[in-house]
Order: structure tokens, then C-alpha cells, then sequence
């Protein structure tokens, strides 16, 4: 069951989820601030049309984007933890698709369990790609 609070995120919503990603790097101490939260926002409006987007709370604190080609989960941040709304936004993008990829921190332990609890398996390590400095992990789920 969906959580009443997810929906289909709009252009309106862009500057939201940049704030959502700009918060979430200031309160991680091992993620250095690479990006302004305007360049952050620019970054989402060029990429809102081909991305599957949505968010969550009123106001907005949770917020994922998925590549529907690529089938990847490019980016899911919630500032509010521990609630269920990371594994409902997950479960939206899972919905209709058979295979999911993303990348995780390394260091970011707390999401590399609730991936794996959400049935993804680590396939490998990457270099960080510019402007990010910190390495990644590679998961992939399968229905």
C-alpha cells in the first residue's frame, strides 16, 4: 500500500528536492558539500523530463528520481528516517520493472542495509564521477 503523502513530483517541486539533497549533505559528515542547492536545482530541471520523479511530506523531505530507460534509481533522499516513506518510494519504483540498479556512498552503511534489505545485491565498486569526490557501491535488485 502506497503512502497517502507520495505523488508524481512537478516542476514546483524541483527547488524542494534540491533543498532535500542540499540538507542531507550538510548533515552528513563524511559528504563534502560539492554542489550549490541552485546548481543542485539546475541539475534537476534539465534532467525532470526524462526522469520518473516523485516525493513525499507536506512539506516536501523525501524525494527519488529514477531513470525509466536505464531502469536506475538515480537518487532517493529522505530527510525523515525510520518511517517507511524510503521503502514506499522504492516499492513505486519497482513497481512494473523486473530490474533496478543504483549506487550507494561507500560510507553510506545505513543505506547500503535498507537496499540490501529491499532485495538489492552489491555488484561492485565504482570512482566517484565529477563533481563527486566520494566512491560508490554498485547494487542491482531482480523481481
Amino acid at each position: 500500500m502506497m503512502g497517502k503523502d507520495i505523488r508524481r513530483a512537478s516542476l514546483d517541486d524541483v527547488s524542494d528536492c534540491a533543498r532535500i539533497i542540499a540538507t542531507w549533505a550538510k548533515q552528513t559528515d563524511w559528504m563534502p558539500e560539492e554542489l550549490p542547492e541552485e546548481k543542485l536545482a539546475d541539475l534537476i530541471r534539465e534532467a525532470f523530463p526524462d526522469r520518473d520523479i516523485w516525493i513525499a511530506g507536506e512539506p516536501v523531505d523525501c524525494y527519488m528520481s529514477v531513470d525509466p530507460v536505464g531502469c536506475k534509481v538515480g537518487a532517493l533522499y529522505c530527510l525523515r528516517t525510520g518511517q517507511g516513506v524510503g521503502k514506499q518510494l522504492l516499492d513505486k519504483a519497482k513497481d512494473g520493472r523486473d530490474y533496478l540498479r543504483l549506487t550507494t556512498h561507500v560510507p553510506n552503511v545505513r543505506a547500503q542495509r535498507f537496499y540490501r534489505r529491499e532485495g538489492f545485491v552489491e555488484t561492485g565498486t565504482e570512482p566517484p564521477t565529477p563533481p563527486d569526490t566520494v566512491p560508490v557501491i554498485r547494487m542491482e535488485w531482480r523481481a
